[in-house]
């Protein structure tokens, strides 16, 4: 099996195990589109890891496979690899990537559908798309963006340079840096205690940001004002207020 899922705690962990590099295959995109989807619909899943191992977290496509297609094969598959990466974006729940290694192209664009990145200290990351005469197909140069704006993501994609893990988290591309063999305690730390909080809460501030940064403002907020309004009808909320009322702020428990 090139990727595996295990559930531990309520987080489901999303392992890439195909060595030495977890070179990103058709097979992998259309594994990780599956599990994606699997994630999405358990409700004993209440949080997501993505994760590629001790050493590496992905160091991209399998650059041997995408050479012998030509313009028509991948015409027929570029929407199948995108699919895959927004299923994983779209998962409705918390997700964070533990970065280990390298995460390089589709590894790079892969942690680019997490809501959170952990990165090991020795990490890499980077859009080399250009050194092969391509641009990144699986949402690079749209999250990449997105996450650190336009001047800093064209500065990556157009040199194909890598960068390591403390400038990854001078740019935002990383939101914290830990040592290599800590990366996926903690990231199962930031997974576990989430997955203890209000799922449809939860769901709701992910829908609403993510939503909100494709639209306009007033588009947003409409977003955000039916997502609120509507959790007024939900038993999370009522334990939650009548928590708080009557032990103070953060003492909750959620179903």
């Amino acid at each position: 099996m090139t990727v595996t899922f295990e559930v531990r705690d309520g987080v489901g962990t999303i392992q890439l195990d195909r060595p030495p590099m977890n070179a990103l295959d058709v097979a992998i995109q259309d594994r990780l589109r599956e599990l994606a989807e699997e994630a999405t619909r358990r409700e004993d899943v209440r949080s997501v890891i993505l994760y590629g191992g001790e050493k590496v977290f992905a160091a991209g496509a399998d650059i041997k496979e995408m050479q012998a297609m030509d313009h028509t094969a991948m015409v027929l598959r570029s929407k199948g690899l995108q699919d895959a990466f927004t299923a994983v974006a779209r998962i409705p729940k918390p997700v964070v990537a533990a970065v280990t290694g390298y995460a390089l192209g589709g590894g790079c664009e892969l942690a680019l559908c997490a809501d959170f990145r952990i990165a090991a200290d020795n990490a890499k990351l980077g859009q080399p798309e250009i050194l092969l005469g391509l641009i990144p197909g699986a949402g690079g140069t749209q999250r990449l963006a997105r996450l650190i704006g336009p001047s800093r993501a064209k500065d990556l994609i157009f040199t194909g340079r890598m960068v390591k893990a403390e400038e990854a988290l001078t740019l935002g591309l990383v939101d914290r840096v830990v040592p290599a063999a800590e990366v996926y305690e903690q990231a199962h730390a930031w997974a576990a205690k989430l997955a203890k909080g209000p799922a449809l809460a939860l769901r709701a501030a992910k829908e609403s940001v993510d939503a909100g940064l494709e639209t306009d403002l007033d588009t947003g907020l409409t977003i955000e004002r039916n997502w609120f309004s509507g959790l007024f009808a939900t038993e999370d909320r009522e334990r939650g207020m009548r928590s708080f009322v009557e032990e103070g702020p953060g003492k909750a428990t959620f179903g």
